[in-house]
């Protein structure tokens, strides 16, 4: 079986474009590299990973472009492109060369516009998504479920995941509206879903495996289990868990299903999805 990390980052922290790591997230305030997570993956059990844009700029597609041509065990990127630029076309053609690239994120839980993803402009960028092949990662706050169900609507033949589970809030044990609302994409084949990102939800210094059981619930009742990947989100894990803490969260947690299940999950459904090659 072939287990891959669907998310996770590198960065050389820089203060200032980095800002979003604030104090509280100390332990995160410093470089992470392949040579960080490679003996990680290793002790899990996992052959590979993908790789995800925290900075929203092209310079830092060549960086992880650059990092993931060196080391192996990087499978994939997902990078940024300025999707409401008149030139998006153009850009997409140019990252079609790279076997790596992926597909594509924007960080949209930042913008101040909460339906920002259903811009005229940034609608035309992802409609030109597919004719690369390459895929989008949501990555949203529950607030933009709604507004995201329109966008996945709006192109049935475009692969979409949800990053981190639209991020629930674990620690205050909210749950009803971010259920509603993720329910509705049951019938939306075309979107995959992340189980990653649920320890920084949760409160960091108290959590438990069982504060997850009833969203990984909705989750696989939504998404079934092959619309489903394990992915860490380290380092950023490791404001609240360590990274065995995160893999074993969800381990334990699906350690009842079926092996073909768990080899969805673990690793078949992101390599599909990514057209990951081993």
């Amino acid at each position: 079986m072939i287990k891959i990390d669907a998310h996770q980052h590198f960065w050389k922290f820089d203060p200032v474009r980095d800002s979003w790591i604030t104090d509280d997230m100390a332990v995160i305030q410093r470089d992470f590299s392949p040579v960080d997570l490679q003996p990680l993956l290793q002790h899990a059990g996992i052959d590979g990973c993908v790789t995800v844009q925290s900075d929203q700029s092209e310079e830092e597609n060549a960086f992880h472009l650059s990092t993931a041509e060196k080391w192996d065990f990087i499978k994939g990127v997902v990078g940024w492109v300025d999707l409401q630029a008149e030139n998006v076309e153009e850009r997409l053609e140019h990252y079609s060369q790279f076997k790596k690239m992926k597909g594509f994120r924007h960080v949209l839980q930042g913008e101040t516009q909460r339906d920002f993803m259903l811009r005229p402009a940034f609608l035309r960028g992802v409609s030109l998504l597919n004719k690369y092949g390459f895929t989008y990662d949501i990555l949203i706050f529950p607030d933009q479920l709604k507004y995201s169900l329109e966008l996945v609507s709006t192109f049935p033949d475009q692969f979409f995941v949800i990053d981190h589970i639209a991020k629930p809030n674990i620690k205050d044990n909210r749950i009803d509206d971010w259920k509603k609302d993720i329910q509705q994409f049951a019938s939306c084949k075309n979107v995959f879903c992340k189980v990653s990102g649920m320890v920084t939800e949760a409160s960091w210094t108290t959590w438990t495996k069982a504060d997850f059981t009833p969203y990984l619930d909705v989750v696989v009742a939504a998404f079934g289990t092959e619309r489903i990947m394990f992915a860490s989100d380290w380092p950023v894990c490791l404001v609240a868990a360590s990274y065995a803490q995160t893999h074993e969260i969800v381990a334990d947690y699906f350690a009842s299903f079926s092996p073909h299940e768990q080899a969805s999950i673990f690793g078949n459904t992101a390599t599909q999805f990514y057209k990951l090659d081993f």
